[in-house]
């Protein structure tokens, strides 16, 4: 019954794009697919290309809280809509595609702000065109780097990327897309800075150099690209990323390229942790312990890891590890055939050397704290405390660069 109020109170866009959504999820043939996705783009194209709203937003809430199977189908419709967009310009119709191409860094050092000189921009697009685009394509470069809390947070903000670097690619847009004002989190170990474009080809060519309808083995060509990005990018990068750890990952489509960096970042995260305590804080591995809880609110939204030493159990430290599937979010460990994501981040805890890990029962809530808005972390009672450091660790970073 709470269900069927809710609906009543959505927009009548939003109820069309939930009713579409459970059609296409329906379908039994790729022709009803095709016929579904096409009413499902028109209501998206309209939504996401007039003023910011909740359209999309709501109606995926909406499905969410059913648990329906259409909810799958309309985030993956409203993410090909707002990272890809067909339209013509000057008389000509062209494909584009937002993609980005994530920097996984971390350190025991301060990590360095992202911004790039002209000449590196100029020398990534050069990058770009010889090992990743298709040849012909024009492309479009943010001139910096950017973290996750200053990229798209909503399908309409994305499109807006989109269109916006679509057109300066074509040589007609002024100006950059507009990042949000989020503050650099202080303090960061590892983190994920995106390199962002877009690739503007015709109207059905290719988009990518691994696309070559010549290509016998086109997985082989998309592999050898990866390692020519790879390598090239450290030669122009790795001087701003002095003492830390660097990983290239090779431009994708946004949204794939954003949940890959979500997924990658996690253990490095744990990684740079430990060590940090090690070097900065004097505290052997084997002097180090840690408690995993899983946090949330009506299902695991993320796992949170408190480091104590055998002392006491007060929480020195702490990491997140966000969930980031359906089967992650799960309160029963990994069946048979799927990860168990408490023995993936006990695993990592002990190739790092800790050996006393604990797994808590049951689901916290998600607390933070009230005047720093830190998280709260687990101890090995069981207890959720904000983490605080011995006096003797200096909390910063070093600087190296």
């Amino acid at each position: 019954m709470a269900s069927t109020s809710r609906h009543t109170h959505l927009s009548r866009p939003s109820r069309s794009l939930i009713a579409l959504a459970d059609a296409l999820a329906r379908s039994g043939s790729r022709i009803e697919d095709e016929y579904w996705e096409r009413q499902i783009g028109v209501l998206l194209d309209r939504a996401l290309s007039g003023k910011p709203g909740r359209t999309v937003e709501s109606a995926l809430d909406h499905l969410m809280d059913a648990q329906s199977q259409a909810y799958e189908v309309l985030v993956e419709q409203a993410e090909n809509r707002s990272e890809s967009l067909r339209f013509t310009h000057q008389g000509q119709t062209w494909d584009a595609l937002l993609f980005s191409a994530p920097i996984l860094a971390w350190t025991r050092y301060k990590l360095p702000e992202g911004g790039l000189i002209a000449s590196q921009t100029r020398e990534l697009e050069a990058l770009l065109a010889d090992s990743i685009a298709a040849p012909g394509a024009h492309l479009a470069l943010l001139p910096e780097l950017v973290r996750f809390e200053r990229l798209p947070q909503s399908f309409h903000e994305t499109r807006a990327w989109t269109q916006s670097l679509a057109l300066r690619a074509l040589g007609s847009g002024q100006g950059a897309p507009v990042q949000g004002d989020a503050e650099q989190p202080d303090n960061l170990l590892a983190d994920v800075l995106f390199l962002v474009g877009a690739i503007a080809v015709p109207e059905g060519e290719p988009l990518f150099r691994w696309q070559d309808a010549r290509a016998e083995r086109p997985g082989e060509l998309r592999e050898e690209s990866s390692i020519r990005w790879g390598a090239n990018c450290a030669r122009l990068l790795d001087p701003a990323f002095t003492g830390c750890q660097v990983e290239y990952l090779q431009p994708e489509a946004y949204y794939t390229s954003t949940r890959l960096a979500d997924q990658r970042i996690r253990p490095l995260s744990i990684k740079a942790a430990v060590t940090w305590l090690q070097t900065a804080g004097h505290i052997p591995a084997k002097d180090l312990r840690a408690a995993i809880v899983a946090c949330g609110e009506q299902s695991i939204e993320e796992y949170r890891v408190g480091f104590c030493t055998r002392e006491n159990n007060d929480v020195i430290y702490g990491c997140v590890w966000p969930a980031l599937s359906r089967e992650e979010a799960s309160p029963e460990p990994g069946a048979d055939g799927q990860v168990n994501t408490w023995e993936e981040i006990a695993a990592l805890l002990r190739e790092e050397g800790i050996q006393d890990v604990r797994r808590l029962p049951g689901v916290q809530a998600l607390e933070f704290c009230d005047d720093c808005g830190t998280p709260y972390f687990p101890n090995m009672l069981g207890e959720m405390q904000h983490p605080e450091l011995p006096e003797e660790i200096d909390p910063e970073p070093m600087h190296f660069h």
